[in-house]
């Protein structure tokens, strides 16, 4: 029988302890991750947290609605068990009427089919890191190629401890300008969750430097065998010196031989895609779920 929890009745330590241990365990389901991102989460669970599955949502003019949090590519239900298409329709059902919107994002893991839903096919990249760097290498594009000895050439160096901050405002400066629906409260949940992911030992800062100007940098968590390109800055000098091919080939050569995945995520975009393919990552697909049953009078809004 799935249960509905509100944010107050989950046990935090139940809940962490089924996303470390399911097989599609994900940083992304972690209690505290949500708490950083979420001004409130409540959750579907079955037995003692067996089957658990995150209901992130928002409240406008009074209405409940489910949607997927920035900074948080895939949720959906996790299990150390076996999921199939029917237990993932279920928890589907078992979603309380009062959300009266829901848009959110299932992960890789989560099958389903119905004719009372819209689905949209998202792709992520992802590489896995097992064998050499030499090995690796081999599936590289002639453009990553080029650009790292572009990057050898101009003396980059690398940091691999780098202030996060400094990164968030190179993004901000260049590619954030165009991406309007990120707020500034947004931006202040982002410098939150690095420093909570950072402080449980989760992240790494990687950035790439041409004498003392920063190019570009990379924020990479990690958990469940799985490393995540969570989040990047770059400026006009990184496109010049190939300082983004650079630093992801060195987090790859330290990285390789482990027992790791490196997924780029946010790959829907066509020229992101190919750069990461670039890499020797593979097409991994995961479902957006969506379904209006707003009244009548604002429905139009959310078409």
């Amino acid at each position: 029988m799935i249960e509905y929890l509100t944010h107050s009745e989950i046990d935090k330590a139940k809940w962490n302890n089924c996303i470390e241990n399911s097989f599609n365990g994900i940083i992304y389901a972690y209690s505290w991750y949500l708490d950083v991102l979420c001004e409130s989460w409540d959750a579907l669970i079955i037995g003692d947290y067996e089957y658990v599955f995150p209901l992130t949502y928002r409240k406008k003019y009074g209405i409940h609605y489910l949607c997927q949090p920035y900074f948080n590519q895939q949720l959906g239900v996790f299990s150390n068990k076996k999921l199939d298409e029917g237990i993932v329709s279920d928890f589907i059902d078992a979603i309380p009427d009062k959300f009266k919107f829901i848009e959110i994002n299932l992960n890789k893991y989560n099958k389903i089919s119905r004719k009372d839903f819209k689905y949209k096919t998202n792709i992520t990249l992802e590489l896995d890191l097992i064998s050499s760097h030499e090995e690796l290498k081999k599936d590289y594009s002639e453009n990553n190629l080029r650009n790292v000895k572009t990057a050898e050439k101009n003396n980059l160096t690398i940091n691999d401890s780098a202030n996060p901050e400094e990164i968030i405002n190179l993004f901000r400066k260049n590619r954030g300008k165009q991406i309007k629906n990120l707020k500034d409260n947004d931006y202040e949940n982002l410098k939150s969750l690095i420093d909570i992911i950072q402080k449980k030992g989760k992240g790494q800062v990687w950035a790439a430097y041409k004498e003392n100007e920063l190019c570009a940098g990379i924020f990479f968590v990690e958990s469940n065998n799985k490393v995540i390109f969570l989040f990047s800055g770059s400026g006009q000098t990184a496109r010049e010196t190939g300082a983004m091919s650079f630093i992801i080939d060195k987090f790859i050569e330290k990285n390789a031989q482990r027992n790791l995945i490196l997924d780029f995520a946010g790959s829907n975009n066509e020229n992101l895609a190919r750069f990461y393919k670039g890499f020797g990552s593979k097409e991994c697909s995961y479902l957006q779920i969506r379904k209006n049953n707003l009244p009548w009078f604002i429905k139009w809004m959310k078409r």
